[in-house]
């Protein structure tokens, strides 16, 4: 089954006067729990294409399918109904809520989809172990380093077992141990869960993890590779 399928992908914006690619016509068929990068060189379009996979950019032309379900044409909230019950996202940038500690920033998500308090502190307390913040469940964000940052907005990406995982650039803050450990933890779940991971990366360290990798140049896919990983 398809995890994804885009058709005719185009997508373009506006810098001043200028007119910028962002997607050229870009076709592509992800498989339900494929592991895949998508890699290009700055402004080469693998950020545009994870965002309009995830419904957080609409294209300009082209249909997007996640799960057998067109996404370019729902509604705001249709889209956001989508995402929280299919999608975790893991972004460079963290995007976790200051005045959370750790624990509520990974039961958030549980939270608005209306898992009980109870299951929702459980489910916590283990991811955030199996991430290896065991003890530092009740910090907030300002009180942790950028690598334990990463690791809760990962937790909260995937503590709810969703479908499907974007991250954009997850290592770009990490030290290279702290990136292995994401990495293995990544795939642990892949395995584990069958879930599909897509990651926007132009790091070495997590391309060598991929089973397949997508290149882009200026808003088009140049090469679509499967690589043997261990």
């Amino acid at each position: 089954m398809n995890a994804v399928r885009c058709v005719g992908l185009c997508r373009t914006f506006k810098q001043g006067d200028l007119e910028v690619i962002g997607l050229d016509h870009v076709n592509l068929e992800i498989e339900q729990g494929d592991f895949i990068c998508l890699v290009s060189p700055s402004g080469g379009g693998k950020t545009t294409l994870l965002n309009a996979i995830g419904g957080l950019d609409r294209p300009d032309a082209g249909e997007i399918w996640v799960a057998d379900r067109r996404i370019d044409k729902l509604s705001k909230s249709e889209l956001a109904k989508m995402r929280l019950n299919n999608i975790g996202f893991v972004f460079q940038a963290y995007n976790l809520i200051p005045v959370l500690t750790a624990r509520e920033n990974v039961e958030f998500v549980m939270e608005v989809q209306g898992v009980p308090a109870e299951e929702r502190r459980l489910k916590s307390q283990v991811i955030l172990a199996e991430v290896g913040l065991e003890g530092l469940e009740d910090r907030r964000p300002a009180k942790m380093s950028g690598g334990q940052q990463q690791r809760v907005a990962v937790a909260r990406a995937i503590v709810s077992e969703p479908a499907m995982v974007l991250a954009d650039e997850p290592t770009a803050n990490l030290d290279s141990h702290t990136a292995e450990q994401l990495m293995e933890l990544f795939m642990a779940l892949n395995r584990k869960h069958n879930t599909t991971f897509i990651i926007a990366t132009h790091d070495q360290r997590v391309v060598a993890y991929a089973r397949r990798i997508v290149r882009m140049l200026d808003g088009q896919v140049v090469e679509d590779i499967a690589q043997q990983t261990a």
